[in-house]
């Protein structure tokens, strides 16, 4: 009698026991030649019939071409099951029309059924468990357009995950190995989870666009080629829609050679130059607000990146407690521009204000870009505080450079590299309001005879407590323009 008491208790305390779908009950093979998707599908559609459940995909591969997720489906791959994005057309969903609506985004932004895991309008979602998604035969190249057709046939699939205005999304445990062109995108989605995920890719790991009330912890995200964990608020819904309320905590961000950050060799990619940065934009028709950036580590990557460059706005922005190391192109890099890509009668500049970096450690910075704040003339970054940072460049700067014309951002895209050397080697900044500056310290391997800070139309700045490595008759701090109200401890 107590062993049906105790029975009772556990079948009552965990529902969810009875409501476990095997795919391989429902025809899946598991042999990595098969096509399993169609079984994996009945599966999802069975558990909905019944009202939601478990859909376990035990050890073994299973070669895939579109995954329809729903609503309280819980997706979960066994330790040792992989689903491995077939190559072959036919296999994907037709990715759906926009409706005659103009596209101000890229197709990878637009479209989302053409994907290997796909949902929309969703509800208590979720994908789980220690197995992985290889998405070997899935596209890098931004090649999406309405009905997907390529050549006159259906293409082949884009994102390895792509889900749009769902609510309640968890994504948990599970590693996803050449993700395509997005490994994970995510757009209008509110209420989400994200944790523990692997991300080893040739393309973006996270796409996070017009989303809020996501937390995203515990990551390990390996993106040589392009963007790690990117933030973004494009025109995809139709209308400009902020990226908001987005805690972001404990995640390694890295680009390493594709496929070393798994396998454990860890290898440099051969290149001058890699991506794996954490970056806002550059999509920002509705702009980013409420986001906390904490206790991560970059190595082999760009480091930060916040672009406002749509019209949106950009505030209330807090990181701290970065560690980075090979740095390329630049340690932080926070911009306003006009490139405008949206409606053209939307008229309000782009702005940005009230972001605060703090406890930043970086080591062998690319010296071709100092720290960068830069605003448009008629529209200031406004309210800027950094404190305790400690950067180490790599130097070679040459004393000609801090009379530069250094390019307006105006319509040019915001990538530094096209701006190429700052006019300083530590801080540069521009068309500011209201900088702070304490306890900075600014180091470089071989002479740079650049100051290490230039000020440029700043107003209201106060910097303090700069410890900066300088050339003999080079002044470590320099102002231009129309500065006004700018406070140094500098004799």
């Amino acid at each position: 009698m107590r062993s049906i008491f105790f029975l009772t208790l556990l079948f009552l305390a965990c529902p969810g026991m009875a409501s476990v779908y095997n795919v391989r009950d429902f025809g899946a093979k598991g042999d990595g030649t098969t096509l399993d998707s169609p079984a994996i599908n009945a599966a999802i559609e069975a558990a909905v019939k019944d009202g939601g459940g478990q859909v376990l995909l035990p050890a073994g591969t299973y070669l895939s071409g579109s995954i329809r997720l729903k609503s309280n489906i819980d997706l979960h791959l066994a330790p040792g099951a992989t689903i491995l994005a077939g190559s072959e057309r036919g296999i994907y969903d037709e990715s759906e029309s926009f409706g005659g609506f103009p596209e101000y985004q890229d197709g990878g932004h637009t479209y989302f059924h053409n994907s290997l895991i796909w949902a929309e309008g969703q509800v208590n979602v979720s994908i789980t468990g220690h197995g992985m998604i290889d998405g070997k035969g899935l596209t890098r190249k931004d090649t999406e357009t309405a009905g997907n057709i390529q050549g006159g046939s259906i293409g082949t699939g884009d994102k390895a995950i792509a889900l749009k205005l769902c609510r309640q999304v968890t994504i948990r445990d599970v590693t996803i190995y050449r993700g395509g062109h997005f490994a994970i995108i995510m757009t209008g989605c509110d209420l989400s989870t994200i944790d523990n995920v692997t991300i080893d890719t040739n393309r973006d790991g996270f796409d996070i666009d017009c989303c809020k009330y996501m937390t995203i912890t515990n990551c390990h995200i390996n993106t040589p080629h392009d963007d790690a964990l990117v933030l973004k608020s494009s025109y995809a819904l139709k209308k400009p829609v902020l990226c908001e309320h987005i805690a972001i905590s404990n995640c390694n961000i890295t680009g390493f050679k594709c496929g070393t950050l798994l396998d454990g060799t860890y290898v440099p990619e051969p290149v001058g130059w890699v991506c794996g940065r954490f970056k806002l934009g550059t999509e920002s028709n509705g702009g980013y607000r409420n986001i906390s950036l904490t206790n991560c580590t970059f190595m082999y990557s760009s480091g930060l990146a916040f672009e406002e460059v749509d019209q949106g706005r950009m505030e209330n922005i807090v990181v701290s407690n970065i560690t980075m190391s090979h740095v390329h192109h630049y340690p932080i890099y926070i911009t306003t521009g006009c490139r405008n890509r949206g409606p053209k009668e939307v008229t309000r500049p782009s702005s940005a204000r009230d972001i605060q970096i703090s406890n930043v450690v970086a080591d062998d910075c690319d010296s071709l870009c100092s720290i960068i704040v830069t605003g448009l003339p008629e529209e200031p970054i406004r309210n800027v505080w950094l404190s305790n940072i400690r950067l180490q460049f790599r130097g070679g700067g040459t004393k000609d450079l801090v009379n530069k014309d250094y390019r307006e951002q105006g319509t040019n895209y915001p990538e530094p590299k096209f701006a190429g050397w700052t006019p300083a080697y530590g801080l540069y900044a521009r068309h500011v309001e209201g900088l702070y500056v304490d306890d900075i310290t600014f180091r470089y391997d071989r002479p740079d005879y650049r100051p290490a800070v230039v000020l440029d139309d700043v107003k209201n700045a106060t910097l303090q407590n700069i410890d900066a490595q300088i050339e003999k008759d080079i002044k470590k701090v320099v102002t231009l323009g129309q500065c006004q109200n700018i406070t140094t401890d500098e004799p």
